[in-house]
């Protein structure tokens, strides 16, 4: 079933510049192969919901398995006979806006 996840995952207490520790997390998402997106607060990523949820716990548990507390914040829009939504919605919002 296809998955588009916004997900935030981040160390907690250690300090106010997360960057090197929220660049290990992109890392793993980026690596997984699943299309994905990062912005300033959230990184968006889509596929099928079992391939989705183990990058997740992957991104999770590169901070965790360092003994670094992780918060974790997700949204998940799962739909049915769709691929691609990553992109498509936004285009059509674009679209719109022209």
């Amino acid at each position: 079933m296809n998955t588009l996840v916004a997900v935030a995952i981040a160390p907690f207490g250690v300090g106010d510049e997360l960057a090197d520790e929220v660049a290990e997390v992109v890392r793993v998402i980026r690596a997984s192969g699943l299309p994905n997106k990062t912005t300033s607060m959230f990184t968006e990523i889509e596929g099928e919901w079992d391939e989705v949820m183990q990058v997740v716990k992957d991104a999770t548990f590169v901070l965790a398995e360092k003994g670094i507390r992780t918060e974790v914040i997700l949204k998940a829009d799962i739909r049915p006979g769709h691929t691609n939504t990553i992109e498509s919605k936004v285009a059509k919002v674009n679209e719109r806006l022209s």
